[in-house]
C-alpha cells in the first residue's frame, strides 16, 4: 500500500529553500582609494544599501589597505562577507602597490586594483585595450569613445557603459591572462575591477541560489 507524502511537509521545505537563497546574498564592503569617481560607479550597483557599503577614503595603496583593515575590524568579522579594496598604481612606487596587495590578502581583503588608474575598466568596455599609456591621457580617450566630454566625477558612468559590461569583463579577464608570470605592479595595463563586478552580480539583482 502505497503511502502519501504529508503535504505540510513539502511546505516547510519550499519555505525553508526560500530562506537559505535569502541569506546566501552577500554583503560587501567596498573601500576605495577616490572619494568621487569609483564610490559614484560602486553606490549605482542595483543592490540595496544593507548589502553594499561604499566608502571613498581618499587615501592610497598601504594606507587605504590599512584604512580598510580598521573598518573591517570595527564592524566586526561577521557584518561583511566581502571586503574590497579599490585603487590605482598611478605614480605610487611598485613596492608600495605589491604590498598593498599583499597585505589586503593577508588580511582577508581582496582588491580591485587598476595600473594605472580606474579609467582603464572604463575603457575596456569599448575595446580590449593592451598598449601601455599615460594616465592623463585615459580622458581623452573616453571623451573620443563616450563622443562627449568625459568627466572623472560623474555620477552616471554605471548606467552610461552598463549595456557593455559583459564585453568590459571579457577584456579585463583576457588583459588579465596575458600576463605571465603576473606582476601587478610590472603589468600596465591590467586592472581586476572586473572580479569586483563578477562578485556583486553574483549578489545582483538575478540572483540565483
Amino acid at each position: 500500500m502505497s503511502r502519501r507524502r504529508d503535504p505540510s511537509l513539502r511546505l516547510n521545505n519550499h519555505f525553508q529553500r526560500k530562506i537559505n537563497t535569502r541569506n546566501l546574498r552577500e554583503r560587501f564592503l567596498i573601500i576605495c582609494e577616490g572619494e568621487r569617481t569609483e564610490p559614484n560607479y560602486f553606490r549605482k550597483f542595483p543592490l540595496a544599501s544593507k548589502y553594499i557599503k561604499v566608502i571613498g577614503k581618499g587615501y592610497n595603496t598601504v594606507s587605504l589597505v590599512g584604512e580598510a583593515i580598521a573598518e573591517k575590524e570595527a564592524n566586526g568579522d561577521g557584518e561583511y562577507d566581502q571586503v574590497w579594496c579599490v585603487f590605482d598604481k598611478d605614480s605610487f612606487s611598485d613596492k608600495d602597490f605589491n604590498e598593498a596587495i599583499a597585505l589586503a590578502k593577508k588580511n582577508k581583503i581582496k582588491c580591485a586594483y587598476s595600473n594605472e588608474a580606474f579609467e582603464l575598466w572604463y575603457l575596456l568596455h569599448f575595446d580590449y585595450h593592451h598598449a601601455a599609456i599615460s594616465r592623463n591621457l585615459y580622458s581623452e580617450k573616453l571623451s573620443e569613445r563616450l563622443s562627449c566630454q568625459y568627466k572623472k566625477n560623474a555620477q552616471d558612468m554605471y548606467f552610461t557603459l552598463l549595456d557593455k559590461q559583459k564585453d568590459a569583463i571579457r577584456n579585463a579577464e583576457n588583459l588579465l591572462k596575458s600576463y605571465d608570470p603576473h606582476n601587478p605592479a610590472k603589468n600596465n595595463p591590467c586592472t581586476t575591477v572586473h572580479l569586483l563586478i563578477q562578485e556583486l552580480l553574483k549578489s545582483g539583482p538575478g540572483f540565483k541560489n
